[in-house]
């Protein structure tokens, strides 16, 4: 489940994707543009969330027991992937705010 810690832009929310068990957590979150998403590697290995069209957000390697964030820009279904582990595919559903 996502976590909403509150954001720094007016309106803006920060929700938090656990990387545990091979999976991102949630697989899907729905967000607003300007809202921040922190992924939180709690697996034993590491992993990346990589925008699966090649051109948006890449976290490089996220080190277990490490984090990267994000401000969300884009809008509309953002799928992206962990390009270590290609099975492991979540998506972000942006809306306009």
């Amino acid at each position: 489940m996502a976590a909403i810690l509150g954001g720094t832009e007016v309106g803006a929310a920060t929700y938090i994707v656990t990387i545990e068990g091979m999976e991102f957590r949630p697989s899907t979150l729905v967000l607003h543009r300007g809202d921040r998403v922190v992924w939180v590697n709690q697996d034993l290995v590491p992993h990346t969330a990589t925008a699966s069209d090649g051109k948006g957000f890449d976290s490089g390697h996220i080190a277990p027991g490490a984090s990267w964030e994000h401000v969300v820009q884009g809008q509309g279904s953002l799928p992206y992937v962990c390009t270590l582990h290609p099975t492991m595919q979540a998506v972000l559903e942006v809306r306009k705010r």
